[in-house]
């Protein structure tokens, strides 16, 4: 006899299998996270000036290579060229150090004079990628026209300046003075009474410069024509030996320099106006 009775033992595995709740949504507590902002890139300026660097090296290191094939080179035929630079002057050596001295400080003189366009060049090559193109159309469209000012100066300073003002300043020194001159005072003599004659020569691109950027007009320089004339006569007088004669000289070629500048000037001004007038 079953002690259980009637009744029917279920299995716990046969009960019916109640679905689990379902958990209750909770608020969240947590902060939103705020969007991280965009990593930054690192700044290549350090290899931007690190590139500008090795470029002007590089330019340099080629301006001195040639610089030193000039040096050697005009070193080396001096015997050949020197006669035509004294004209025929009876000069002095006051020691045996004195003649290397002398022959490196005209050899050098004449080197850098001779590179001084190869120089230029290298130059333009370095600063043209920073310029605008108003300003290196200017300095490639004038390049030529300055190297022929600078050519024509130093002739100008050599067969008039130079020897005017050597006769001058002799003939005074020889009415007291037994008058002895050194090669190296004769050099020294004779590169101040060129080469700032050749950058003078300079002053009409200076100007076009000045006005291709606005900085200049030829209404201004004739405002300040008056004062632009002192300012000349003190450059030359600076420049030049101190006798009125070389001053003088100098003078003149400078002022008609500056008055020319005002004419190109004036014509660059109509024709800019007449191009505006034209397109309206």
């Amino acid at each position: 006899m079953d002690p259980y009775g009637e009744r029917k033992l279920i299995s716990p595995l046969h009960k019916k299998a109640v679905p689990p709740e379902e958990p209750i949504e909770k608020k969240s507590t947590e902060i939103p996270k705020q969007p991280e902002p965009p990593i930054r890139e690192p700044d290549n300026h350090v290899e931007t000036l690190i590139d500008h660097l090795g470029e002007l090296r590089k330019q340099l290191i080629k301006s001195a290579l040639v610089f030193f094939v000039f040096l050697i080179l005009v070193f080396s035929t001096i015997n050949y060229w020197f006669p035509f630079i004294v004209k025929g002057h009876d000069l002095v050596i006051l020691g045996p150090m004195e003649v290397i001295r002398f022959y490196t400080s005209i050899s050098m003189t004449l080197a850098l004079g001779l590179s001084l366009p190869f120089l230029c060049y290298f130059l333009w090559q370095f600063v043209k990628p920073g310029l605008k193109e108003e300003e290196s159309k200017f300095i490639g469209l004038y390049s030529p026209v300055m190297l022929f000012l600078f050519l024509i100066g130093i002739a100008f300073g050599y067969f008039i300046v130079n020897p005017l003002s050597y006769n001058f300043l002799l003939g005074m020194g020889a009415v007291n003075f037994a008058v002895m001159i050194s090669a190296s005072e004769y050099i020294h003599f004779l590169i101040i009474t060129t080469v700032p004659i050749g950058l003078m020569f300079e002053l009409p691109i200076v100007a076009l410069f000045l006005s291709s950027i606005g900085l200049l007009t030829s209404s201004t320089m004739k405002t300040i024509r008056k004062w632009s004339y002192l300012v000349i006569a003190i450059i030359a007088a600076i420049i030049t030996p101190p006798d009125f004669l070389s001053q003088f000289i100098i003078m003149v070629p400078m002022i008609a320099l500056y008055e020319t500048s005002i004419y190109l000037i004036k014509r660059i001004e109509v024709k800019k106006a007449n191009i505006e007038s034209s397109t309206i």
